[in-house]
């Protein structure tokens, strides 16, 4: 089966952001992983190499301390080495144009852990920098959901700890992380419904 079989056209691509609040509209995004799913010779899904980039908060951005505290963002750091949201959005967006064309693939539907979370801010900060992004609008494919059917679960960690799934208390709540982590959810759900 070809990837484009799959999902109705669609280029599945797991995405997980970081931010300093929970209005996307105002709240600075900090930090963003995507994953696009490919599938192998026999037919499951599996991760392709993360695009992962450290966020400079947008001009005028609000940073919540709550928010900071929880994900443990210092956006200070030198070292977090971040890039703008136009920088980060462009390599990401131009990655997932060329597999759309290789893939033959209609369009990106993002997956994520409460994926209208991290939907709200892709569109926010995709309108910001004016690019033109290659996601579904509106559609998504959230694991939150699938784990509550799968393992009556809807909180990550404790959905992954059901699955089977190793998991990391200490590098939780990092774009790079959750995104490979929720990859790796979606990926055995629907490769074990495959093999029903």
């Amino acid at each position: 089966m070809q990837l484009k079989d799959r999902i109705r056209g669609y280029l599945p691509v797991v995405i997980d952001v970081e931010t300093a609040g929970f209005n996307e509209s105002k709240d600075a995004l900090l930090e963003i992983c995507a994953i696009i799913l490919d599938i192998d010779e026999s037919g499951s899904f599996v991760q392709t190499e993360p695009m992962h980039f450290h966020i400079e908060p947008f001009s005028g951005a609000n940073l919540e301390p709550s928010a900071l505290k929880f994900n443990g963002i210092d956006v200070n750091n030198p070292f977090r080495m971040a890039v703008t949201e136009k920088h980060a959005l462009n390599q990401i967006f131009t990655k997932i144009k060329t597999e759309l064309s290789n893939k033959e693939c209609t369009r990106a539907i993002l997956i994520g852990h409460n994926a209208f979370f991290d939907l709200g801010f892709l569109k926010a900060a995709t309108e910001r920098v004016k690019i033109k992004s290659p996601f579904h609008q509106f559609s998504t494919l959230d694991t939150v959901t699938l784990s509550a059917l799968y393992y009556g679960e809807t909180v990550l960690a404790k959905a992954i700890a059901r699955a089977g799934i190793e998991w990391d208390d200490s590098q939780a709540h990092s774009a790079l992380y959750d995104t490979q982590k929720t990859a790796e959810l979606f990926c055995q759900i629907f490769n074990a419904q495959d093999n029903l």
